[in-house]
C-alpha cells in the first residue's frame, strides 16, 4: 500500500509541474515581435505610407498588430486600412480617440467619423481616450473625476454598442496622473475601461514606476515603451536612455503579459527606419533581461 501511495504521489507532482510548465514562459515572451504593437506611425511617417505599404512594412518587419493614429487627411483612407490590415492578419489592436468637449460635444467630427467606420465594418477594438489639459485644469480633483466620468460613460456606451473597450492614455497634466485614472476607472465601474501606459509621456514617473504599475496592473492594457532618461527628450531610441533597462525589468517581474507598443513618432523621418532601430534597441536590451 505504501508503494501505491508513493506512485500516486509522484504521479500527482508531475503532472503539477506540466500544468505549471506550458512550454513558454510569459515573461520571456513579452518583449518578443508577436507581441510588440506598432504606435505613432501614421501620421509621423515622412514617407507618407499608404494602407497598403504600411501593411507591407509591418509585415516585413515582422509585427502584427498596429495601434492607429491619425490625423483629419488619414479618415478618408481608414475604411481601406482595416482591410488592408484583414487581408495581411495584422491585427488593429487599438485606434486614438483625442477628446475635447471644449466645443461643446463630446466628440467632433474626426472622432465620430472613426468611430462610425469601425461600426460599419464590425471591428472590434479598443479606444486610446486622452483629453487636453484645459479640460480638468480649472477642476479640483473630485470635481475633475465626475467630469472624466461623465464624458468617458458616454463614450463608453458607444464603444459597448460596437464591442470595443477603452483605455485611459496618460498624455501628461492632471488625467495623464495612474492614481486619477484609476478613480476614474474605479467610478465608473466598468471592466470595459482599461489603461495604456505610455513611457514617453512619463519621464516625471520613473523614479515611482514600480510603485504605479502594482497600482495600475488591475486595469493595463498595454504599456507602450520608449528610451528613457529623466531629464529627456521625450522621444528616445531604445537602449540610448539610461533607465528603459531598469523598467523594463520591473515590467517582466510584475506578472503583466499584456501587449508591448513600440513607438515611431519621430519628425521627418521614414518610419520603417525609426521601428527598425527601436527594434534593434529592444534586441539589445533583452539581452541583460
Amino acid at each position: 500500500m505504501k508503494n501505491i501511495a508513493y506512485i500516486l504521489i509522484l504521479f500527482n507532482m508531475i503532472h503539477l509541474a506540466a500544468c505549471q510548465s506550458p512550454g513558454k514562459n510569459a515573461s520571456a515572451d513579452l518583449f518578443e515581435k508577436d507581441n510588440l504593437v506598432a504606435w505613432c506611425i501614421v501620421p509621423f511617417d515622412a514617407a507618407e505610407r499608404g494602407p497598403e505599404a504600411r501593411a507591407k512594412m509591418l509585415g516585413d518587419l515582422g509585427i502584427s498588430q498596429l495601434a492607429y493614429d491619425y490625423r483629419d487627411e488619414h479618415i478618408p483612407s481608414f475604411k481601406r486600412e482595416i482591410e488592408v490590415l484583414r487581408k495581411h492578419q495584422i491585427k488593429l489592436s487599438a485606434v486614438w480617440l483625442w477628446v475635447d468637449p471644449s466645443g461643446g460635444e463630446v466628440l467632433n467630427f474626426s472622432s465620430r467619423s472613426v468611430l462610425d467606420i469601425l461600426n460599419e465594418t464590425g471591428t472590434e477594438t479598443e479606444l486610446w481616450v486622452s483629453f487636453p489639459a484645459h479640460v480638468f485644469e480649472a477642476l479640483s480633483d473630485d470635481a475633475a473625476v465626475q467630469r472624466a466620468v461623465e464624458i468617458l460613460k458616454e463614450i463608453l456606451v458607444q464603444a459597448e454598442a460596437m464591442d470595443c473597450t477603452i483605455a485611459l492614455y496618460n498624455h501628461g497634466d492632471w488625467f495623464g496622473k495612474p492614481e486619477n485614472q484609476i478613480r476614474i476607472i474605479e467610478a465608473i465601474g466598468s471592466d470595459k475601461i482599461k489603461i495604456v501606459y505610455n513611457f514617453h509621456h512619463g519621464h516625471h514617473q520613473v523614479d515611482r514606476f514600480e510603485e504605479l504599475l502594482k497600482l495600475m496592473l488591475p486595469y493595463l492594457s498595454t504599456i507602450n515603451i520608449n528610451g528613457m532618461r529623466v531629464e529627456g527628450p521625450k522621444i528616445i531610441t531604445l537602449g540610448e536612455g539610461d533607465r528603459e533597462q531598469e523598467m523594463l525589468r520591473i515590467i517582466q517581474a510584475s506578472g503583466f503579459t499584456g501587449p508591448i507598443g513600440i513607438l515611431g513618432h519621430t519628425e521627418g523621418e521614414d518610419i520603417r527606419i525609426v521601428l527598425e532601430r527601436n527594434l534593434e534597441g529592444l534586441e539589445e536590451l533583452k539581452k541583460e533581461l
